[in-house]
């Protein structure tokens, strides 16, 4: 995710960027809470037998019932998945990409599922990428249209005056 610092590097009105940012970070740990909710109260009471037919003995064997968040594949989350190159429009293209990757999964969540306890958090949580995907496009356009050159894909607008 963007950070602070390269939004006040890109130029412009660097409070009004910076808060977008903030906020949408603070809002996305926000998101996990609610999706380790969603994991705790689904699997918080499963039998043996459930948890050994349903494919979760695996996960239940390194970490019981607890939160231990994995792409749907298994593999652990690491900083790793996250990208930054310290070039802010590099890097709010990609937190442009992720939001657009979490809608994603929560589409995908939503065909799946017909529980209303789960999707009724989804369809929160989607709404919400949708706004985080606006509010990274106007921090993007801002940054452009801020920029005294018309190729600004040439340069790092944080570095290269």
């Amino acid at each position: 995710m963007s950070n602070v610092k390269e939004c006040r590097q890109s130029g412009g009105n660097s409070s009004e960027k910076a808060y977008r940012v903030s906020s949408i970070g603070t809002e996305e740990l926000g998101h996990l809470e609610m999706i380790g909710a969603i994991v705790h109260q689904l699997t918080r009471n499963l039998s043996r037998e459930q948890i050994m037919n349903s494919g979760f003995a695996p996960y239940y064997v390194d970490h019981t019932t607890g939160i231990y968040p994995t792409a749907a594949s298994g593999f652990p989350w690491t900083a790793a998945s996250m990208q930054s190159k310290g070039d802010p429009i590099t890097d709010l293209h990609e937190n442009l990409a992720a939001e657009q990757k979490a809608r994603t999964t929560y589409d995908n969540i939503l065909r799946m599922c017909d529980d209303p306890d789960v999707r009724d958090p989804i369809k929160f949580l989607r709404a919400r990428e949708l706004v985080h995907y606006q509010r990274f496009g106007e921090a993007l356009r801002l940054t452009t249209d801020r920029l005294d050159v018309k190729n600004f894909y040439a340069f790092n607008p944080a570095f290269d005056k």
